[in-house]
């Protein structure tokens, strides 16, 4: 297993683990964009940076971290709502600390039922345990939804800038693949066409593209969306925000959230990973 990973935007929710033989056992919940800082300021007090309640009582260990949140303020309510359950209107139904149950355990039972909770189980979280020597096992019938995964190690942050905005009188790369279930369209140097709605997209217009880099595929958000959502389980459902999809030129399977962080400037460097030489689930494998 990597003992390190290195994420694009990173924006991270942590449990700290106090080791300080007086106050042993205590826990603190944090957001980060920099794990490696900000540890190092908890451990060397408020003059450093460090919170206030964990001020004087290091060492502290960064033990546990969720992130993939697609902006730092969706991961700053996780991170409220973690500190707070009982104040949080969304986990009102989870009991309480039980007396026989340690402060850390209690943490990890709160977020367990965080990920399996509207509206972060449909986000493309990453479960990593950055010391494994703290990992505990999920409850049974509690487990978080398969599209999240469980990493380990250390996580850096690469910032990246939003990507930039293709202009609408550029000319289309030529698609992947003929197989597609859309109409043969006729797409003049002038403009651009929705994959669903193959409507012209208006140069304002808020659009979504694939993370393929030899895709042309561009379509109106709310349209991909409701594509995603009609082909999955969640067809009859009230949602309006999908878990995953096909691209509905080139087929490929990809998580909603990708394809967000995608549109704010990540994944920017697949097609340099492909051009080396990678296989084709190196190009795809999300950190």
């Amino acid at each position: 297993m990597p003992d390190h990973s290195t994420v694009e935007n990173l924006f991270g929710c942590y449990l700290l683990y106090c080791r300080n033989e007086r106050y042993k056992g205590q826990t603190y919940i944090g957001f980060t964009n920099n794990p490696t800082r900000r540890i190092r300021q908890h451990n060397n007090g408020t003059k450093a940076g460090g919170a206030y309640r964990t001020s004087n009582k290091g060492p502290w260990d960064m033990v546990l971290m969720i992130h993939g949140f697609p902006t730092k303020i969706s991961a700053l309510r996780f991170e409220w709502a973690w500190q707070h359950p009982k104040k949080s209107r969304r986990l009102h139904h989870l009991p309480g600390k039980r007396s026989s149950e340690k402060k850390f355990e209690y943490c990890f039972r709160v977020v367990c039922e965080m990920l399996r909770t509207a509206p972060w189980e449909r986000l493309p979280l990453t479960i990593r345990w950055l010391k494994q020597e703290y990992q505990l096992d999920f409850p049974v019938g509690r487990e978080p939804p398969t599209h999240m995964p469980m990493a380990y190690g250390v996580v850096f942050n690469k910032k990246v800038k939003p990507a930039e905005r293709i202009e609408t009188n550029s000319q289309p790369q030529q698609a992947a693949t003929s197989d597609s279930d859309l109409p043969s369209l006729s797409i003049s140097s002038t403009c651009q066409r929705c994959a669903v709605c193959v409507k012209k997209l208006r140069p304002d217009a808020n659009t979504i593209s694939c993370l393929a880099p030899t895709c042309n595929m561009k379509s109106h958000v709310i349209c991909l969306a409701s594509n995603f959502l009609k082909y999955t389980k969640e067809s009859d459902s009230q949602q309006i925000l999908p878990v995953e999809g096909k691209c509905p030129r080139c087929k490929i399977e990809v998580l909603w959230g990708d394809l967000i962080r995608h549109k704010q400037g990540c994944y920017q460097d697949i097609q340099v990973e492909e051009n080396t030489g990678s296989s084709e689930d190196d190009v795809w494998q999300r950190s």
